[in-house]
């Protein structure tokens, strides 16, 4: 029903989207997931047409990549690096019947960026660097990973071509290469919207 709320444009609240997960995700969901609404108005703008591709980069739970091809015509996949959530995203995806999502398990220095025309970012380095911004003990702190992160990412979007979307949710704007322009701000500011233009 949630998801079909979503192909219709129905809203869904935070906690009965939430429910879909098993109980020892839930103290996740506040800090780490994107909520419904920010994640529909991500998709919307990063699926400018049919088919689109998107990488969610660091997809935890599932959550933007699944309400994303619900409410969009693009394919969504999302790269994390836990197993565990991985295989949750994966089940759950199965679950309810979402089309045009996929999930795999890598390190995003791994990825071949240039498989995708679109990106969504939600600050997914920053527990490298802050304990409160751990999801748990798979990683730990470390400032060399968070800049060879950064670094490799940077690299990949001043690769890709013109055009590229990319939609960030929580800060990193001095990690974004000068090539892309921010085309617009929601949700009080904390989600940019940015277009590749050279």
């Amino acid at each position: 029903m949630i998801f079909e709320c979503l192909k219709l444009n129905i809203p869904v609240e935070e906690d009965h989207f939430n429910s879909i997960y098993p109980e020892w995700i839930g103290p996740m969901a506040q800090q780490h997931f994107t909520p419904v609404e920010v994640a529909k108005l991500a998709a919307a703008y990063l699926v400018d047409k049919p088919g689109t591709r998107v990488l969610d980069i660091g997809s935890g739970s599932g959550k933007f990549c699944m309400i994303g091809a619900s409410c969009t015509s693009g394919h969504f996949t999302g790269i994390e690096q836990r197993s565990n959530l991985v295989a949750l995203s994966l089940k759950l995806s199965r679950h309810y019947k979402v089309n045009r999502v996929d999930f795999i398990c890598a390190n995003i220095t791994t990825m071949d960026m240039s498989r995708y025309d679109a990106f969504y970012f939600f600050n997914s380095f920053q527990e490298q660097i802050d304990d409160s911004a751990r999801i748990d003990e798979q990683v730990h702190t470390d400032r060399t990973l968070y800049t060879l992160y950064h670094d490799y990412m940077y690299d990949q979007l001043s690769r890709a071509p013109v055009g590229t979307r990319l939609a960030t949710y929580w800060g990193i704007t001095d990690k974004i290469p000068p090539c892309y322009t921010l085309e617009a701000t929601e949700c009080q500011g904390l989600l940019k919207l940015w277009k590749k233009i050279s």
